[in-house]
């Protein structure tokens, strides 16, 4: 009998990602709304300490798969250790956070498991004992609400939108072990992860972003748009069109081909609003445009439309944040 709420703990370096807390404070909701545990699944090596953490969060039981194969990310080991995870803990909910972990990896549980997902979900319900979750379709241009047929009901819960609890330290967990032996052959090994420089903020956790479009007009005057976010404590984002002209990596792309974001605070810059930049940022609690076109199609979305040169704008915008910030 499909009992209680499963979420799959993402970790980096022995560390949660925020997105983590997020999914393991939904998961705490939904199971006191449907009167059932909740527990958790951490996986990678040397992470024991983390089912401790886990628990202030609410899980009742951990399951942690501390093995050295695990040690760096594998799709086919993950996806075979979760599936352990839920063939043991029997739940009748399954969540993840949407990352790039996440994605990654729960299309390939969910198929191994021959049960239906939800990606990428904004909102939860649970009406009569049942859960139906919101989900964004068509480029965002509308929310489908999905109900699922089989058991467990999985989803992905897309980073920023549901807020984190405040973690009680004075609980515990029942910590299980799993994974000790289905990680012995894997049939691709992962022999090295390049990662991006170390004390940037990654783009789908920030809670500011400035994002920069084609009218920062080349490469030379990103600095404009990294000044800005460095100034507000955010994240430096762009549009296709200045990653397509190579100005930026990819990795700081926002839209239905690069990266969803949901922060407090987007701040596009010299962006025009093309529907596929529009998919990745609509969901920001506070949009503000800067564009000289008055009649560009971010000012339709935004909450604060400044019509001006990007390029007279930015810069004085910086320096009253770093003002305000020194006094």
């Amino acid at each position: 009998m499909a009992n209680g709420v499963l979420v799959f703990a993402e970790q980096r370096d022995g560390a949660f990602k925020k997105a983590t807390y997020e999914a393991l404070s939904e998961g705490a909701r939904l199971a006191e709304k449907l009167g059932q545990p909740l527990s958790a699944v951490v996986i990678g090596s040397t992470i024991g300490h983390l089912a401790g953490e886990a628990a202030h969060y609410g899980a009742s039981t951990v399951y942690v798969a501390d093995v050295a194969p695990l040690a760096k990310y594998s799709t086919d080991g993950y996806a075979k250790v979760l599936v352990e995870a839920i063939h043991t803990a029997q739940p009748a909910v399954v969540l993840a956070p949407a990352t790039a972990m996440g994605k990654d990896l729960a299309p390939r549980v969910a198929a191994r498991l021959d049960v239906g997902l939800a990606s990428d979900v904004v909102e939860t319900q649970v009406e009569n004992g049942v859960l139906t979750v919101v989900r964004p379709v068509y480029a965002g241009k509308a929310f489908a609400t999905v109900t699922f047929r089989r058991s467990p009901a999985f989803a992905t819960l897309r980073p920023n939108v549901f807020p984190a609890a405040a973690p009680d330290t004075s609980r515990t967990a029942e910590v299980r072990s799993i994974g000790a032996t289905i990680v012995d052959a894997p049939q691709a090994r992962v022999t090295d992860i390049l990662a991006a420089a170390k004390g940037k903020i990654e783009l789908t956790e920030a809670s500011i972003i400035v994002s920069g479009g084609r009218g920062i007009k080349g490469p030379e005057n990103y600095y404009l748009i990294q000044n800005l976010a460095d100034a507000l404590g955010g994240a430096a984002g762009a549009s296709r069109a200045v990653v397509d002209a190579g100005w930026v990596d990819h990795s700081h792309q926002v839209g239905q081909t690069g990266k969803t974001v949901s922060p407090t605070l987007y701040i596009a810059c010299g962006i025009s609003g093309a529907i596929q930049h529009l998919a990745g940022m609509s969901s920001s609690k506070f949009i503000v445009a800067i564009n000289k076109d008055p009649e560009a199609p971010i000012f339709k979305i935004a909450d604060y439309g400044i019509v001006g040169d990007l390029f007279e704008v930015v810069p004085k915008l910086t320096e009253q944040v770093k003002t305000l910030r020194q006094n």
